[in-house]
């Protein structure tokens, strides 16, 4: 009897239950609210679901993190900034940069929008955070999940990559919700109705063209962006070419899904009780906040700005999509444009600050690495 009771007592003592904490029962019950944005509300399910099963795994057991577990070899390949590189090239074979060709003004409202960035900055240096943590946690106000993970790991800030990726693919996520009412507050219900005039057609030629000259002036001037916008302009440069359908095929699905799954639940994993629940997470996440709430705000008076200087031919709507959710900003744009004429067509016109964002972000976090000497 006595081998029973002590093999019982082992089997029971084995189990999660004896070593779950405070801290870890409140993030099971913050992964569960984000499974159920996720699943119930389609908040980027393809995100946010692998972010949140990695949160709920790693704080039932948090040995699943520990060298030689399972996701810490994942979680390397985020460090060595392997993951981030891949999806901006998944990115770039999914996304048709025509509408930023036809139109290239839009590179203004793209760049606009990063002015969340460098609010966040200046933020996260207020309230105490050291210069390279500051620069990595300002990449959040693009709402770029990949380029934050990118710069938080170039710049040796792995304590605060967890809470960062969180939070900024947190706010790419709830984009739908932030965004309209900061777009609707900042405009007049006239100049959400401005219908915009068609793109002009963009030549194939000119589509290839694009990612080689990008590449080009944006690496030469800036070498720091070459994993990220290198990527993202072969991506493109697969997908334009239309010689290599196979490439595009697997960068934009199987590649872009499999780099998904990894790096999502590797950084979900970086959130335990112990590493997050925490002064400087909440500090982040705060920031995070303040910051894309200033891009998109940003984003919107500049377009403001080029309505006026158009007369009224430029929706201001479009300038929200200058931050780097793509293609959710942009759906955004024509979302609320919609419920203002239901006629209204913006979509193509903010995708093309919404690609301008992405490139934005990268150079952002290009030039944060070359301020501090990081290559």
């Amino acid at each position: 009897m006595s081998y029973i009771a002590t093999t019982l007592d082992n089997l029971i003592h084995q189990t999660a239950f004896f070593s779950l904490t405070w801290g870890n029962l409140v993030m099971i019950a913050v992964a569960c609210v984000f499974l159920y944005l996720a699943i119930a509300k389609g908040f980027e399910p393809l995100l946010l679901t692998p972010i949140a099963f990695g949160m709920l795994l790693v704080n039932i057991y948090q040995d699943i993190m520990a060298e030689g577990g399972l996701l810490h070899f994942f979680y390397l390949l985020d460090e060595w900034a392997i993951l981030p590189s891949l999806i901006f090239m998944g990115v770039g074979a999914m996304t048709d940069f025509g509408p930023l060709i036809a139109n290239p003004k839009s590179f203004l409202l793209g760049a606009a929008a990063q002015f969340g960035i460098f609010a966040a900055y200046f933020g996260a240096i207020a309230l105490g955070f050291n210069d390279k943590a500051a620069a990595a946690i300002s990449i959040i106000g693009g709402a770029d999940g990949p380029t934050s993970i990118f710069l938080a790991g170039k710049l040796g800030q792995t304590a605060l990559l967890g809470p960062i990726a969180v939070a900024a693919y947190s706010y790419m996520s709830l984009v739908p919700i932030i965004q309209p009412p900061i777009m609707k507050l900042l405009t007049t219900e006239k100049e959400r109705k401005i219908k915009m005039d068609q793109l002009r057609p963009v030549s194939k030629l000119e589509k290839i063209l694009f990612p080689i000259i990008v590449t080009i002036v944006v690496c030469l001037i800036l070498p720091t962006t070459t994993p990220l916008v290198g990527m993202l302009m072969l991506g493109n440069l697969f997908r334009e070419s239309g010689v290599v359908r196979q490439l595009t095929e697997t960068a934009s699905n199987a590649l872009m899904y499999i780099v998904v799954i990894l790096l999502g639940t590797s950084v979900g994993a970086t959130t335990s009780a112990e590493a997050f629940l925490n002064a400087d997470t909440i500090k982040i996440v705060v920031l995070g906040l303040i910051a894309f709430a200033f891009g998109t705000a940003a984003g919107v008076l500049f377009g403001k700005l080029m309505c006026v200087l158009t007369h009224g031919k430029v929706n201001p709507l479009i300038g929200s999509a200058g931050v780097s959710a793509v293609p959710m900003a942009a759906r955004v744009s024509q979302k609320v444009g919609a419920e203002a004429d239901p006629t209204n067509f913006l979509l193509m016109h903010a995708m093309g600050p919404n690609v301008a964002g992405v490139i934005g972000t990268a150079v952002a976090a290009g030039t944060f690495m070359a301020i501090f000497g990081v290559f």
